[in-house]
């Protein structure tokens, strides 16, 4: 059993190294350099390298002290996931949640998720497969009879023809998105992001190794793309382009004549394919309409439509989404999946065709849902518009006000501190308000915050009594 001493050095590194069978020692003395790692390194990383191994296969392998906990335990994570950030949505969802189980009567409007109960038929559906006895493996892609209503809705809702050889059926859109990227980006590739953006896009392109590439939008804009920026923005490693309409943060509808516009600009571009988050489609208010990119002229090739059940029926927990497009790459992403997760949930499964059965958008039972996210978006839109120097852009779809708090930035709250960015004003509002919301700065856009109005009227009501007392101090207090 190998046995590796270490000890720093002043002009290095020392490192010992005993076996049965022999003993090895190399130093540095010189510039470190000289490995061909270093590059990799932080500076003042190196200072504090307590280990210096050589594998079985002779390779160098320096780790700092930072990697060890005190039992002496390699503690270190892949170079892959320390590039990523932990999702803020999740995060601060998580701490208002725990702040109610404490007793504190916190108001939670930072998670995107429907307050409404599963449509009933749905949920029996979903109990019935459980008394037949549905409990068991289904194929990795999905049931077939639910990847033929998938194929039957996208032809019928959103002009777009598939096979179910077509369809991957996953645990949620979010697994869908990210396999697609896995499943399409090489190391080095660029993923074109539009900001505000949700929040897990540019890790997907992380953990894919490729890199996010965030372009800017304007809220006098509506948050929407600028078909001349990306074009400028376009590179031979460009891989993906991923658009979210209605928005997840903004509310923000692409028009069908923008869309023209970018799919012109993507045309001009092989090896460009794009990602269309169509998971709040149904989510919308009139007149605004909603567009299927890969509906658009000489985009079905290279489109992966990305949709699922959670926000329109009211879905979150049952887990379940799909991605569909042209072969060649939906069966790359099953390979992910059959290593991955293997299929969704076979109750899940029967509940999705249920709910694909409940008429042209979903009926009825997603109307009324849409009703009332409207009513209460009315309501904050008025009522927000009524506080001097805040901005809104008035979302058209989805359950999100991404509202410019900006003016409030650089002003002292009493028994609080500086305000000095989108998050400390979270913070200060969670504090003093005990109202839950997301700082911008998770979206890509530091100077607005996102309010989640899939929450009851009255709850609204009773957060916006809160924010705007919160305000009233930060209003008469001094910039700083």
């Amino acid at each position: 059993m190998a046995q590796t001493l270490y000890k720093p050095t002043t002009c290095g590194i020392s490192f010992h190294h005993q076996s049965r069978h022999h003993s090895r020692s190399l130093s540095f003395s010189s510039s470190l350099s000289t490995l061909p790692l270093y590059t990799a390194l932080d500076t003042n990383a190196v200072k504090c390298v307590i280990e210096v191994e050589q594998n079985r296969r002779g390779r160098l392998i320096v780790k700092s002290k930072s990697d060890f906990d005190e039992l002496g335990v390699d503690i270190s994570l892949s170079p892959r996931v320390n590039a990523v950030k932990p999702s803020r949505t999740v995060a601060i969802t998580d701490q208002a949640t725990a702040l109610v189980q404490a007793g504190v009567p916190v108001i939670r409007l930072a998670a995107g998720e429907p307050d409404f109960d599963t449509p009933a038929v749905i949920a029996e559906a979903g109990i019935n497969a459980i008394r037949e006895g549905h409990t068991r493996y289904t194929p990795n892609a999905g049931l077939l009879e639910l990847r033929q209503a998938i194929c039957h809705k996208l032809k019928e809702e959103n002009g777009i023809s598939y096979t179910p050889d077509q369809v991957v059926v996953s645990n949620g859109a979010k697994q869908s998105i990210a396999q697609a990227v896995l499943a399409v980006c090489s190391p080095g590739d660029e993923v074109i992001v539009p900001a505000p953006f949700w929040v897990s896009y540019p890790e997907m392109a992380r953990l894919a190794d490729a890199t996010p590439v965030i372009l800017p939008t304007s809220i006098s804009d509506d948050f929407l793309l600028d078909p001349k920026l990306l074009e400028s923005t376009i590179t031979e490693r460009s891989r993906l382009l991923i658009l979210c309409s209605p928005s997840n943060p903004t509310g923000s509808v692409y028009p069908k004549k923008l869309l023209e516009e970018i799919a012109q600009i993507v045309a001009k571009h092989p090896r460009l394919l794009v990602i269309s988050d169509e998971i709040y489609e149904h989510i919308i208010y009139a007149p605004a309409t909603h567009t299927s990119f890969a509906s658009l002229p000489g985009m079905w090739d290279r489109t992966l439509t990305v949709n699922g059940f959670s926000k329109a029926f009211a879905m979150t927990g049952w887990r379940l989404g799909y991605i569909a497009g042209p072969k060649h790459f939906i069966s790359a992403c099953g390979k992910i999946q059959s290593q991955f997760t293997s299929g969704a949930s076979s109750i899940s499964q029967k509940a999705g065709v249920a709910a694909l059965g409940l008429g042209y958008a979903g009926g009825e039972a997603v109307s009324t849902m849409v009703k009332a996210f409207r009513e209460r978006r009315d309501y904050l839109v008025k009522s927000f518009r009524e506080i001097d120097g805040v901005k809104i852009s008035e979302p058209k779809g989805a359950f999100y006000l991404f509202i410019d708090f900006s003016i409030y930035y650089g002003r002292e709250a009493e028994g609080f501190g500086k305000i000095e960015d989108s998050e400390s004003l979270c913070r200060y509002l969670l504090e003093k308000g005990q109202v839950a919301l997301v700082p911008g700065s998770a979206f890509g856009d530091d100077t607005c915050i996102r309010v989640s109005y899939a929450a009851s009227l009255p709850t609204l009501q009773a957060a916006v009594e809160r924010i705007k007392k919160a305000l009233i101090s930060l209003t008469s207090a001094a910039l700083v």
